[in-house]
Order: structure tokens, then sequence, then C-alpha cells
């Protein structure tokens, strides 16, 4: 019995780790500046298995594509900012600007395919609002000290400027249309919200 469950449980390994590969593959695809949704046979061949191999493990491109965004926002979260709004205002200031940019300079692409093959899926469009939900609430963590100075309506207006000012979308404009460096992109950022952000009070 223990050696058949070994097995099995090896099994399901080498199954969870070719699922893990095939959803690397589609992000590798996706991450080439094309919008287009890769194909089952260009994900097979990058991930080194048949197209039998992707429809065992997902049933469609649809659910393959959710299970990537998943992935996606999993690793978003992990790089960003540990500190909250404790810290001093140009500390903050400057670890959400370059963890929000390297976020969008990583994710550009697959956020570009997400917002233009979504379609009528509820699963994709409920994952779109998820990422800016929690744009914005790591933006109220962040910056609470100065957002508590505000009213309920006024906190609110800063939060949806904040999040549209460093929108996946702001950033390629930087980068690509206005030919900004990283650096001069992140340093643009950060001053825009300084001057948009309340006083810091005072500590208690």
């Amino acid at each position: 019995m223990a050696l058949q469950g070994s097995r099995l449980d090896g099994r399901r390994l080498r199954s969870e780790r070719t699922k893990q590969l095939i959803i690397e593959a589609y992000l590798a695809l996706a991450q080439e500046k094309s919008p287009k949704v890769p194909t089952a046979a260009a994900i097979a061949q990058r991930a080194g298995y048949s197209v039998r191999s992707v429809f065992e493990r997902f049933p469609d491109i649809h659910a393959l594509q959710v299970a990537a965004v998943d992935y996606a926002m999993v690793q978003v979260a992990a790089v960003a900012p540990t500190h909250d709004g404790r810290g001093e205002r140009h500390a903050r200031i400057r670890s959400q600007v370059e963890s929000r940019a390297h976020g969008c300079e990583r994710w550009l692409p697959l956020w570009r395919s997400l917002i233009t093959n979504h379609g009528d899926s509820p699963d994709l469009q409920k994952r779109i609002v998820l990422s800016r939900e929690r744009v914005i609430g790591r933006l109220a963590l962040m910056y609470a000290p100065e957002l508590s100075t505000l009213d309920d309506r006024e906190r609110r207006q800063l939060l949806i400027v904040l999040e549209a000012l460093t929108d996946v979308e702001s950033w390629a404009r930087m980068r690509e249309f206005f030919g900004l460096s990283f650096d001069d992109a992140c340093t643009t950022w950060r001053q825009a919200i300084d001057r948009l952000l309340p006083r810091t009070p005072a500590a208690q």
C-alpha cells in the first residue's frame, strides 16, 4: 500500500509540474509583445509536451489563460512592498513606485493580452477588476497617513486618481511613447504622487 501511495504521489507531482511548465510556457509566449492568445500547439512546443498533454490538464485555452493570469497575480503580490504606512513618506513612495514599476515592466504584454482577449469571459473580467482593486488596496495601505486627513469622498477620489496614474498603460506610455528610461519614469511617478498626496500628519 505504501509503495502504491508513493507511486500515486509521484504521478501527482509530475502532473502538477507539467501543469506548471505549461502555464510558464503560456506566459513566456504572452510576453512576446503580441496581444493574441497563444495557440495550443505553440504552448505545447514551448513547454516541451504534446498538445494532448496541454488539454489533459486544461479543458480549453481559456482555462489555461485564467490559470496563467492567477499565477501572474500571485507573482505580483509576492514582490509587493512588505512595509505599510508606518514608514517615512518618501521611502514609502519610492517603495510603492519601484514595486509597481517592476510589475508593469514585467507584465505589460500579458495585461494587454488580457484586456484584448477577455471578451465576454466573466472569469477574466473578474480578474481585471480584482487586479485594479488590489492596486487600490496597496495604495490605501501605503499612503494611509496622508489619506487619513481626507473625508471619505476625497479619499476615494484621490485613490482613483492614484490608480489611474500608476496604471499599466500609464507606465507603458512613459516608456514607449515618451521614451523615458526606467529610472526617469519612476522619478516622474514619485514626484507626481508626492504632489498629489496631502501633507503627512505629524506623528502622534
